[in-house]
């Protein structure tokens, strides 16, 4: 397993990060045993960061860590997510200090390496979004975090960064935080480039990574098997869709067309799909789901493969052009 930079932390990160989401949910929907398989393999192939969120199952997540990581005298690096409550945000900081005490007591930790913001980011508020104000005015978010910085309960701030690109980029440039989660897989890469090409469809980030890459940001990179629909064919009911302009039936269209243009010469659809992202060099690290333990090998193999080589990445510059027809 290699590892790179996250971000002005100095922090080595595996490549690979074991995510406890509910997308894969073998955090949640598994076992007690398979729970303790999964990150026991993920461990012994060199991933040394594990990304979990209050929301994941409604804190089951959490709470499965809470006994494996003991029971495995580990001590990765450790990162979880809240959730604010819009409607109810007279005392941000208050809010955020409550959540993180319910996280902790669910992880039976003292502290996190790394607290990171749940809500969407966006101009105007509604649904789940945080507005850059509520983030960065006084008593915001960054405030509030601060200060359980100051308190040793968290070492780092994150973001994830879904929403509208450029309140999302306005958030990275004030600097206030340390990583930020960014939607990024082979089928919208927009994040990682300034703009697509005219064809193409999709939510379009684009500019978040080369605001993160200003700022020293660590770029976690999620949703790299767009929900699994670009793994397998498998389907778990849990395949939710996260961004504007996307659909069940396109992702799967333009999935087919990637595999029909680069074949399957560089290993599985999940390897390829991993491959991809750690082709960017801008990207710390990839945030992995995982529904079965084989998933879980498949990655550990991908980040053993390497990159993806300059021609298949050539083949996939030329499906944005004509937005994969």
């Amino acid at each position: 397993m290699k590892h790179r930079t996250f971000g002005r932390s100095g922090i080595q990160v595996s490549e690979v990060v074991f995510g406890g989401g509910a997308v894969g949910g073998i955090l949640i929907h598994k076992d007690d045993a398979t729970k303790r398989e999964a990150l026991r393999r993920a461990l012994a192939g060199g991933i040394n960061w594990i990304d979990t969120a209050a929301q994941y199952g409604n804190g089951r997540s959490e709470e499965a860590l809470g006994w494996l990581l003991p029971e495995a005298r580990a001590t990765p690096y450790l990162s979880t997510k809240f959730s604010l409550d819009v409607e109810n945000l007279k005392d941000i900081p208050a809010q955020i200090e409550e959540r993180l005490a319910a996280s902790l007591a669910r992880l039976k930790r003292s502290s996190v390496d790394l607290l990171q913001l749940h809500n969407r980011i966006g101009a105007r508020p509604g649904g789940r979004v945080m507005t850059v104000e509520q983030i960065l005015g006084r008593n915001g978010v960054a405030d509030g975090l601060d200060r359980l910085r100051e308190k040793g309960l968290i070492r780092h701030l994150g973001i994830t960064a879904i929403g509208e690109a450029a309140s999302v980029c306005e958030v990275i440039a004030s600097g206030r935080f340390d990583s930020a989660q960014v939607y990024y897989n082979l089928l919208n890469p927009s994040a990682g480039r300034k703009q697509m090409p005219g064809a193409w469809t999709g939510h379009d980030f684009g500019g978040v990574i080369e605001a993160c890459r200003a700022n020293g940001v660590a770029v976690m990179a999620i949703r790299i098997f767009g929900a699994g629909i670009i793994a397998t064919d498998e389907r778990t009911g849990r395949e939710s869709i996260l961004t504007a302009n996307t659909t069940h039936a396109e992702e799967e269209r333009k999935t087919k067309a990637v595999f029909d243009a680069i074949g399957s010469g560089e290993g599985t659809r999940a390897q390829v799909a991993l491959r991809f992202v750690l082709s960017n060099p801008d990207i710390a690290c990839a945030v992995i789901g995982s529904a079965e333990l084989h998933h879980i090998d498949e990655a550990l193999q991908a980040a053993g493969m390497g990159p993806l080589p300059p021609p298949t990445l050539a083949r996939l510059d030329a499906l944005y052009e004509n937005d994969f027809t």
